[in-house]
């Protein structure tokens, strides 16, 4: 492959993107030549590795830049990882096998990106990583059936101190242990946050700031970055973490999403309050530039109240959108994304028209998950609709850890047996918590509200391996939990 000399002079550490393209930058007595060989071995190393990391839409290749800086390697020098292997879930299906992992996320977290990505390589049975790695294709109204799993990327993220990182490298870590889309359902992975808490001095620390704020026009957050990944000054931006975390997710043959607030008062916009009169059109370019980024949904937490719609019951704070403005979000995110297979996923939404006609894919917390016939009444009075559907949740963002394990696999096998046709399955909410129990004096909420609940809380670990040690629980009755939730993932696999 042919490595094209753009530039000698490295990249920007904040942007990523390569220095030296305006005559200013490459001109008189800034290029000194320590500088001009340090260029040269950019390229030799380049060249060596014979790496190119132009992707899709002409952007660098994330996730085989990344896989360059953790290891120097091309994309297809990618070694087999001997214990993700020995200890796959492999489930033959007729499209193909279909596998993922059970080594415990606690132990996949003290992971280094190398050994990750190649966890990922070897369940996918490919030991190269694509140059193109697109969503995986369910058509346009996948949303409407899809499994989604809530997980907390600033709970699982390195902790120093006060300081989180780190996020999105280890999302990438635990995602072999996530069980693939199915034949006809997919699979989503829904991000609680990707957009900075409210005030730069709490974005990135373990002050009591809940990701039910956020600011938008404002980067992403410190929470979900590495400062550290860099080779041969080429650092991985912001914005090329998160396409990585995304190309590989899809690489794993998931969805992805982000949870987004509605509620005026809980976000900012170019540091100040944010108002849905004079930053509608803000509010649609965040959502753009996530769908830009590579995820493929988006959870509207609150969805259920715009238009003031029952808002005895709304526990969001500040004024929520019009219906009309609503419409207007939907629709202006599939148009200038081009991407009209986004799903729109809404807080407790029912089966009222009203939802479907605001642009929305699927509703969460309807149908009671305890009962299998409230689930199969749903299915049947629902399954006519191809475009919207409401169904259960195993858990939300409101647990408070009070369900026993029984119960929450009881809810799951009643979700995934309450259909025939995979087609028109109801979608199907859960949080980390229902598949990876966490420790058992926390719970999801209140990981959602606080960012430094797991610092409280040890078995003698250091703060600076929270982000393993005081996140999930470490016991026989949480691992087998897990491998009985799994049981009713393989039984839908090749449905």
């Amino acid at each position: 492959m042919k490595i094209q000399l753009v530039n000698i002079f490295g990249t920007d550490k904040t942007s990523g993107k390569l220095k030296g393209t305006n005559k200013s930058d490459v001109s008189g007595k800034e290029n000194s030549i320590k500088g001009f060989k340090s260029g040269l071995d950019c390229i030799a190393n380049y060249n060596k590795a014979n790496i190119s990391f132009k992707g899709y839409f002409g952007d660098w290749h994330p996730a085989i830049k990344l896989f360059w800086i953790a290891t120097g390697r091309s994309r297809n020098e990618v070694f087999k990882d001997n214990e993700t292997d020995s200890k796959a879930w492999r489930v033959d299906t007729s499209i193909g096998q279909k596998a993922w992992s059970t080594i415990p996320p606690r132990d996949l977290l003290k992971r280094n990106l190398e050994q990750a990505i190649q966890s990922i390589c070897t369940l996918n049975n490919t030991y190269e990583i694509p140059e193109c790695l697109g969503t995986p294709n369910y058509g346009d109204d996948w949303g409407r059936r899809a499994n989604y799993i809530e997980i907390n990327p600033r709970l699982i993220a390195k902790t120093e101190g006060n300081k989180i990182s780190e996020g999105i490298i280890n999302m990438i870590k635990i995602l072999p242990a996530i069980p693939p889309s199915t034949k006809s359902i997919p699979c989503c992975v829904i991000l609680s946050q990707v957009y900075p808490t409210f005030g730069t001095l709490h974005d990135g620390c373990t002050d009591d700031v809940g990701v039910y704020c956020m600011e938008i026009k404002n980067g992403i957050s410190k929470n979900l970055l590495s400062n550290n990944l860099e080779r041969a000054g080429y650092w991985a931006s912001a914005e090329e973490q998160v396409k990585g975390f995304n190309d590989l997710a899809h690489f794993r043959g998931l969805k992805t999403g982000v949870r987004m607030p509605i509620s005026a008062d809980q976000m900012t916009v170019g540091g100040r309050h944010f108002n849905w009169n004079d930053d509608l059109n803000a509010y649609i370019e965040a959502c753009c530039w996530l769908v830009d980024l590579g995820f493929d949904a988006i959870y509207l937490d609150s969805g259920k109240h715009v238009g003031g719609y029952d808002m005895g019951a709304y526990a969001g704070v500040g004024a929520v959108p019009s219906e009309e403005q609503m419409q207007k979000i939907t629709y202006e995110i599939r148009q200038r994304t081009g991407r009209p297979d986004i799903a729109f996923v809404a807080e407790k939404t029912d089966t009222h028209p009203r939802y479907q006609n605001l642009g929305y894919t699927a509703g969460t917390d309807f149908g009671c998950a305890d009962n299998r016939d409230s689930l199969w009444h749903e299915y049947h009075k629902q399954k006519y609709n191809p475009k919207y559907a409401a169904g259960p949740i195993i858990s939300d963002d409101n647990d408070n850890g009070a369900m026993t394990y029984e119960q929450r696999l009881e809810r799951l096998r009643n979700a995934f047996s309450s259909f025939d046709d995979p087609m028109h399955k109801l979608p199907v909410h859960l949080q980390m918590h229902d598949l990876f129990p966490l420790k058992e004096d926390t719970n999801t909420h209140e990981t959602m509200m606080k960012a430094s609940n797991r610092s409280r809380y040890g078995d003698g670990a250091n703060e600076s391996d929270s982000h393993y040690n005081n996140v999930f629980a470490n016991s026989d009755a949480a691992f087998w939990h897990t491998m009985n939730m799994y049981k009713e993932f393989e039984k839908i696999m090749d449905k």
